[in-house]
This record gives C-alpha cells, sequence and structure tokens, in this order.
C-alpha cells in the first residue's frame, strides 16, 4: 500500500463549507449586478484547443498557458532526432492538442463565432468560472482561480465603457469595499505615443515594459525599455509622458498637446474624455472620484484595442482586483471580422482576500445550516422529524442531530458549525407542545410553538 503524503499542487486550494458560503456571497454579489445591467449567464468548458488560446495573449502569456498531453503514446509521433535535442517549443505541437483556458475572454469570443446564428446582438454575457495560469505562486496570485467576467460584443458605443465604470461601483461598494480606484487608459493612447517616438513596430514592447511601473520602478522600466530597443532619445520623450501627473482633466489637456501630431493618440484621447462624459451623466452629473487617467495603465494582453481598465483597492496591499477592456479584432481571429467587444473582469480570489483582511464578510455569509434539532432519544427523533420537514418546507436550512447524546456535544457540534440556532425537544417540551430555541449568539431561550419558531426563523 503506498504511503504516499497528500498535499496540493502548488498554487492551487481546498475550499471549506466556510470559504464556500463566503465565496458564493461574493460571486451572487457580483452577479446581482451584472443581471441588473442586462447581462446573461453562459458557460464554456474548462479546456480549449491549443490552437485556440495562443497567440491572443502576448509571448508571456503563452508562456503561462497550462498545456494538456495528448491521450496514448502521445510520444509516438516525435522523431528520436527531435526527442535527442530537447527542442520543447517544436515537440509541442506534437505532444498537446488541448489547454486549459488562460481566461474568459477569449472562449467567449470562440463561443461568440460558433454561435453567431443563434444570438441577437449586442450580445450581454456574463461568466463565473475558474481560469489557469502556470505562474509563480504568491500572495493574491494562484495558478488556479476564478474569473467574474462581463462582456458585450456587436456594440461600438462607449457607453459599454462607461457601464463597466459603473458595475465596478456598484459591485465593490455593495461587497463592503470604500477605498479603490478605477484606473482607465486608451491602447491608442499608447499607440499614439510610440508613434510619436518613431517606435509604432514597438508598441506591444513598450507597453510591456511600462505596465510593469508599480512592480519595478521607472529605473526598471527605463532598464527594460533599453533592452527592448529604445534608445536615450526615446526614454527622453517617453519620461515626461509616464511620469504624468495631474488630475485627470489636467492629464488629458497635457497629452493633447503631446500627441498633437498623432491622430491615433488624439482618437484615443477623445475616446476617454467620452466614457468619463457618460460616466458623469449615469453619476448625476458628477464625474467618479475614484476614476482616474493612468497613462502607465497598459495590461500587456495583445487584443486591446480601445479603452483599458484596471481596478486597485487602496485599503490593502493587493494587485488589480479588477480589469478589462475593448478587444475590437477579438472575434475576428476566429473569422468573424467587423464585430465589436468590450468586457472587464472581477478578481474573485483577490477579493476574497481582501474582504477577508478587512473583515467585511457579513455576519450571515458564515451560515449554512441555520437551526439545528436536539436528538436525545428515540422518541424525541421521531418527534422531531415532522419539524425538521416543515423547516425546510419553509425555506429553512435545518439539520437534525443523527444520533442521540449528550446537550454538551451536541451544542459544540452547532457552535464548530456556526449554526445560531438550536431546538431543544426533551419530554416537558413534547408534552407541552412549546419547544425551546436556544440563540447559541447570546445563550437566550424562547418557549414556542413549531409554528412560531418558523415564523421566527424565517425573519430572522
Amino acid at each position: 500500500m503506498s504511503n504516499i503524503k497528500p498535499s496540493l499542487v502548488k498554487g492551487t486550494r481546498d475550499f471549506s463549507p466556510l470559504e464556500m458560503v463566503r465565496r458564493n456571497y461574493i460571486f451572487d454579489t457580483i452577479k446581482t449586478v451584472f443581471r441588473k445591467y442586462g447581462y446573461a449567464e453562459i458557460q464554456t468548458p474548462s479546456m480549449e484547443n491549443l490552437a485556440t488560446l495562443t497567440g491572443k495573449y502576448g509571448d508571456e502569456g503563452d508562456k503561462l498557458i497550462f498545456k494538456i498531453l495528448n491521450s496514448g503514446d502521445y510520444l509516438s509521433k516525435v522523431g528520436p532526432q527531435l526527442l535527442a535535442e530537447a527542442r520543447s517549443s517544436e515537440i509541442l505541437p506534437a505532444i498537446s492538442e488541448k489547454a486549459l483556458r488562460y481566461d474568459l475572454t477569449v472562449p467567449f469570443a470562440r463561443y461568440v463565432v460558433m454561435h453567431q446564428n443563434e444570438i441577437s446582438f449586442p450580445f450581454k454575457r456574463f461568466q463565473v468560472q475558474p481560469v489557469w495560469r502556470a505562474d509563480r505562486p504568491q500572495k493574491g496570485r494562484y495558478r488556479e482561480f476564478y474569473q467574474c467576467d462581463a462582456d458585450v460584443v456587436g456594440s461600438d458605443t462607449l457607453l459599454n465603457e462607461a457601464e463597466f465604470v459603473g458595475i465596478y461601483q456598484e459591485a465593490l461598494t455593495n461587497l463592503g469595499l470604500k477605498d479603490f480606484t478605477i484606473k482607465i487608459n486608451n491602447r491608442k493612447i499608447l499607440s499614439g505615443i510610440a508613434e510619436i517616438i518613431g517606435k509604432s513596430e514597438l508598441i506591444v514592447d513598450m507597453t510591456v515594459a511600462i505596465d510593469k511601473l508599480d512592480k519595478i520602478g521607472l529605473d526598471g522600466v527605463i532598464g527594460e525599455l533599453l533592452e527592448r530597443g529604445f534608445t536615450d532619445a526615446d526614454i527622453d520623450i517617453l519620461k515626461p509622458v509616464i511620469l504624468l501627473k495631474g488630475t485627470t482633466l489636467e492629464k488629458l489637456e497635457s497629452l493633447k498637446q503631446i500627441l498633437k501630431t498623432s491622430e491615433t493618440g488624439l482618437r484615443g484621447i477623445a475616446e476617454v474624455e467620452k466614457v468619463l462624459e457618460y460616466v458623469a451623466a449615469l453619476n448625476g452629473g458628477r464625474q467618479a472620484g475614484n476614476t482616474e487617467l493612468d497613462i502607465t495603465l497598459a495590461r500587456g494582453l495583445n487584443y486591446y484595442t480601445g479603452c483599458i481598465f484596471e481596478v486597485k483597492t487602496n485599503e490593502v496591499a493587493m494587485g488589480s482586483i479588477g480589469g478589462g477592456g475593448r478587444y475590437d479584432d477579438l472575434t475576428g481571429m476566429f473569422g468573424l471580422k467587423g464585430l465589436s467587444g468590450v468586457g472587464i473582469s472581477f478578481g474573485a480570489d483577490r477579493i476574497y482576500d481582501v474582504l477577508l483582511e478587512l473583515d467585511l464578510f457579513p455576519a450571515s455569509s458564515a451560515v449554512g445550516t441555520k437551526v439545528l434539532i436536539s436528538n436525545f432519544d428515540e422518541k424525541a427523533e421521531q418527534y422531531a422529524l415532522p419539524l425538521l420537514s416543515g423547516l425546510r418546507d419553509g425555506g429553512i436550512a435545518a439539520e437534525l442531530y443523527p444520533v442521540a447524546a449528550k446537550l454538551k456535544k451536541q451544542l459544540g457540534y452547532a457552535d464548530d458549525k456556526r449554526i445560531p440556532y438550536v431546538i431543544l425537544i426533551g419530554s416537558d417540551e413534547m408534552e407541552s407542545g412549546k419547544l425551546t430555541l436556544k440563540n447559541m449568539q447570546d445563550g437566550g431561550q424562547e418557549r414556542l410553538s413549531a409554528a412560531e419558531i418558523i415564523s421566527k426563523l424565517k425573519i430572522s
């Protein structure tokens, strides 16, 4: 018999009943807001064809895709010379045709193309499912984690972007977060910056580098830009743009001067201004104080073409808890041209860690079973069964202690499971029909009929 010590794959976790209740609280809160804005839920498979995923996230993203080995003798198609040379990039296509999904956006684009004759446009969907990335695990970063995405395709209006700002505002506020920042930028602005320094062909290299400003600092960004083919003269132009200060409106005015020779850059500025105009109109004429322009925001993903978003909490040291943007040509990669799309994602696992650290989970989110019925003997058990059915028929999560046991053991069980109420049924209770309802939080007890207990628990 094997004596292998059980363990988890690094970057993955088990979830206890309490954790699941809390996670579902997050999911349900976000889903409620999605539905309020007209989004409907879909699901896609955990695995996709590898060809569907590769080339959509940039070189760095492609390296983080978990590949799945083909079934059977997967090495039979690989020649001995190739094996001897150990060129994994050339061996991979022969041994792996599938992969775990890296995000929910690319599978959604694939879904839209495959189901285009069955859906009505604009198509607004949300999706809450796990994704996998072969990243280095650290605080707030896991190899398996859930995303909560909302996307709309078939609509060019920038009102969609403004409504996503509203979705972030409402969902995060409903979860109890008070101090968070919704950062906005536009890939056209970034393209314009690359244009004015004559390095349009290095737009991806530039965005990947400046997106790391918070992590590696200005000197680190400059060093990476120089390694990626930018000159000292380019850096002299880029540096004041990267360090642009002031309010969002002041930054936009400065950018209009900096990018006055770039038609692409000016279009990006106009789009940001229009989004902020919509946000203000949806907010009673007031601009959202926690929405700001961040020129360094790039998100490093190849498919964004317009506005991009990132959300960070200022209450806890944590990476982004949300992000997204417009991807006008993503479905074109699968043969469906001219279909504009924009979407956002909530990082549910990071949000969980934030709420836990700030103690923001409501007491109700810790409740699974609401009431436990005691069991002292066979007679009490038989008496309790109709009551148990009545509680459940009334929509109250209830359970009967499975065997006759001492009261201390049963109350300990209720404490361990955080069950807020216990119904005690002894000989006096069975004779009188007045049962003892014990509040496990304050220790208080009441004598009530079964009907009164059901009514009380429905509203408590």
